[in-house]
């Protein structure tokens, strides 16, 4: 198996905190933007993109900050890989940013990234932050 490179990405959004939570943490809200079709189960999610499915466990949450999903195989069994979406709030400023932290591999890095820079596009549009 490759071996995947952690990366970060950071993304400025005109939203709240608590309304930016709702997208990033519940299947009605990620499936508005990240992924077709999306239904959970307990800890577990999945997500469907066309015919492709792929199911993660919700590991860590807290709300209105962050939420860290565990991608799982076949038998429900943990992977080492993950994604992780985390609100950011400038304290003075008040800005608020998407941080996500996901995994490649090093040949699907800059494809990797801007299939997330598309997402993210699309939750703009979705919360009026364009």
């Amino acid at each position: 198996m490759d071996v995947k490179v952690r990366y970060e990405l950071e993304f400025p959004l005109n939203s709240s905190p608590q309304l930016l939570y709702q997208y990033i943490s519940t299947p009605s809200g990620l499936s508005e933007w990240f992924a077709d079709n999306v239904n959970s189960r307990g800890e577990f999610f999945t997500f469907i993109w066309d015919d492709m499915q792929q199911k993660a466990r919700l590991v860590s949450k807290k709300t209105g900050e962050k939420v860290k999903f565990r991608w799982v195989d076949d038998h429900d069994q943990d992977t080492d890989l993950y994604f992780e979406m985390r609100i950011l709030e400038d304290e003075i400023t008040k800005d608020v940013s998407l941080m996500v932290i996901d995994y490649a591999d090093e040949d699907e890095l800059d494809e990797s990234k801007l299939l997330w820079e598309n997402q993210v596009a699309d939750l703009k549009h979705v919360i009026g932050s364009v």
